[in-house]
């Protein structure tokens, strides 16, 4: 049978802004079940709100797939979590684990920051937060991902990989450090882990890609008050809007054609080639190894024998 995203559960992290509000929304209309997860409490309510609205408004049996009040579906959740710590993300894995499939993991989650700060765990929060919280909580959700398959997992990477450079002796940015930069490598490095990734996941029904949504008006970045704060205020009226950066995370959880297609890179619903050094399979494999030892999390474990897929 076709791949059909109604009825799936889809969690997305950074659900409650830009584009993963706007994927929720028009993933929720497609009939999806989706999970939010978000870090403030009253912008969560607001983007469950919208999320419910948008999937109590459709009629016949996509609405009552999306949890309308008519229906015995479970409606949208959400689910509070601060992704730049550790703790946060295993608490929020924990959770999540009690679901009882997930079909689609969105990481979406990300900032940029223009002065280096660590994080409660040590490590510099860019890095931290744009990759290692994309690295542990997919590894620590695997087994109930593969488990649930055929299932789709979606890293929210960007075309400011093409300025990273990924320095394994510096990692944290403790010798030299540039908001720019640091961003850039991070998205490398999510490119990276979704080449890795997919090669590990491969057999089991588990298909791994990357997309780049393209520079969107939403309140990304506006935390920095310098040259990035400004920058991005003063050409926002410039940016996309959250719906056409989301379009390419709804094409990649929801399309049938995409079955089978993994470990690659997309922008506006096409294809695109990243840089040589995300494409680098020695580096892939050195930094799933350095994310383990820094997560403290064994590499992900698949199971012997696949779950029967489920549609």
């Amino acid at each position: 049978m076709a791949w059909s995203i109604a009825g799936k559960t889809v969690v997305i992290t950074g659900a409650t802004n830009g584009i993963g509000e706007a994927a929720a929304i028009a993933l929720a209309k497609l009939g999806a079940h989706l999970i939010l997860v978000g870090r403030d409490a009253s912008r969560g309510a607001a983007s469950l709100a919208k999320v419910r609205a948008a999937g109590d408004t459709q009629t016949g049996s996509a609405g009552l797939r999306a949890g309308g009040p008519s229906s015995g579906s479970p409606g949208p959740k959400l689910f509070l979590a601060d992704l730049s710590s550790l703790a946060g993300v295993r608490a929020l894995a924990n959770q999540l684990k009690q679901l009882p499939r997930i079909d689609v993991l969105v990481n979406n989650a990300g900032a940029v920051f223009e002065t280096r700060q660590v994080t409660v765990d040590g490590f510099e929060r860019t890095f931290a937060l744009n990759h290692l919280a994309y690295f542990l909580l997919t590894s620590l959700l695997s087994d109930k991902i593969v488990a649930s398959a055929p299932a789709r997992i979606i890293v929210v990477s960007s075309e400011a990989h093409r300025g990273g450079k990924l320095d394994f002796s510096d990692l944290q940015g403790e010798r030299s450090f540039s908001g720019f930069r640091s961003y850039g490598t991070s998205k490398l490095c999510n490119l990276l882990f979704t080449r890795e990734l997919a090669r590990r996941l491969a057999g089991t029904g588990v298909t791994v890609n990357a997309m780049h949504p393209g520079t969107v008006a939403t309140g990304f970045g506006r935390n920095n008050k310098g040259v990035i704060g400004v920058g991005i205020k003063l050409l926002s009226p410039f940016f996309r809007t959250p719906e056409k950066g989301a379009a390419t995370i709804v094409y990649l959880a929801a399309d049938p054609a995409l079955e089978g297609v993994s470990g690659e890179y997309f922008f506006d619903l096409k294809r695109k080639t990243p840089t040589a050094a995300a494409q680098s399979d020695a580096d892939a494999a050195k930094l799933w190894t350095v994310s383990e030892e820094l997560t403290r999390v064994p590499a992900v474990q698949v199971p012997a024998t696949p779950a029967t897929p489920a549609l």
